[in-house]
């Protein structure tokens, strides 16, 4: 049984850095593509980053364009943890962050090609 749980969110400040983590069990990280995606009341669910199967030494990740040069998406395959480190953190960041997992062949950015997710983490900027 795959299980995602989330840690790390919670209330900043404009500018301060926050991680997220998300340990995985039931799964491996080299058959399934990760990836954090969030959402706000009122919205669908939108991809942040995503991190390729683990097939070598090649990674592909990928990142939203409103996020690209501050989040970093990241794995510890010895921990089966991924993580996603927030710098430069904005009001408009605020969300609840959720982790998720494809088992399948899919894009990175498609919200329905992934099958597996985290119960949510809240993170709140303030201005």
């Amino acid at each position: 049984q795959v299980q995602l749980v989330e840690s790390g969110g919670g209330l900043v400040q404009a500018g301060d850095s926050l991680r997220l983590a998300c340990a995985a069990s039931g799964l491996t990280f080299s058959g399934h593509g990760l990836a954090w995606l969030r959402q706000v009341p009122g919205k669908a669910r939108a991809f942040v980053a995503a991190i390729s199967r683990r097939l070598g030494i090649t990674v592909y990740t990928d990142y939203a364009d409103s996020v690209k040069g501050r989040f970093t998406i990241s794995r510890d395959s010895a921990k089966s943890t991924f993580y996603l480190s927030m710098n430069s953190l904005k009001p408009e960041d605020t969300a609840v962050y959720y982790c998720a997992a494809r088992g399948a062949p899919g894009t990175f950015r498609t919200v329905s090609d992934y099958n597996f997710w985290g119960q949510g983490a809240q993170v709140t900027v303030s201005s």
